[in-house]
């Protein structure tokens, strides 16, 4: 059931499939409390964690993501305005804030014993 962007999701109202999918539940369930309880398990060298299919597929999904990126509009906009303009910003207000308080040290403003970095 494909979610459309604004339209609410499509609610099953079929017996059967609903009856369906709480066998397919019930069943993984039941095969998860199996292989957890089995006092057998780690004398057959098969401890550790269970293989579970749907985290292993997220984790290939993860390991793989970079190699079905598709750059389009949308994500090059996020690109510079995740990385490019928090960058060029910090940087402009880094600089106008050194200018300032070199303007004022200059200009003599400011005493000798009240700069925060003296030589002695």
């Amino acid at each position: 059931m494909a979610h459309v962007h604004g339209a609410p999701y499509k609610t099953v109202t079929d017996p059967e499939l609903i009856r369906k999918k709480n066998e397919l539940r019930k069943a993984v369930s039941l095969e998860y409390i199996k292989h957890t309880s089995n006092p057998y398990r780690n004398i057959k060298m098969e401890g550790g964690t269970l293989f579970d299919v749907g985290i292993q597929r997220y984790m290939s999904l993860k390991a793989t993501q970079h190699e079905f990126f598709r750059p389009t509009p949308k994500t090059s906009l996020l690109g510079v305005l995740m990385i490019v303009v928090p960058y060029f910003s910090l940087t402009y207000f880094i600089k106008k804030e050194r200018d300032r308080r070199e303007n004022l040290i200059r200009t003599g403003q400011v005493a000798y014993k009240d700069r925060g970095f003296k030589f002695a």
